[in-house]
């Protein structure tokens, strides 16, 4: 079985968790539009909604490779 390509489930994790309020694991992820929207988040509330960020890297960091893939790749789900 080849393996999947597309951004690396730990990679996502931890910047999620690093820069999450910024929105760089949606960037990584080929999301932009998501990124954009966590930054705009983030400056309006003055930080707070990185808490996003972190909740997402963790959750990123708790599944599969497959369970990732299958849910960030495939189906492209950008929330939570």
């Amino acid at each position: 079985m080849a393996k999947e390509q597309g951004p690396s489930r730990v990679t996502c994790g931890i910047l999620g968790i690093l820069l999450g309020a910024w929105g760089v694991h949606k960037f990584v992820m080929g999301q932009p539009a998501a990124g954009a929207i966590q930054i705009v988040a983030t400056i309006f509330t003055c930080g707070a909604a990185g808490i996003i960020g972190l909740i997402e890297g963790i959750m990123y960091l708790t599944k599969t490779d497959e369970e990732f893939y299958q849910t960030y790749v495939v189906e492209k789900k950008a929330w939570f």
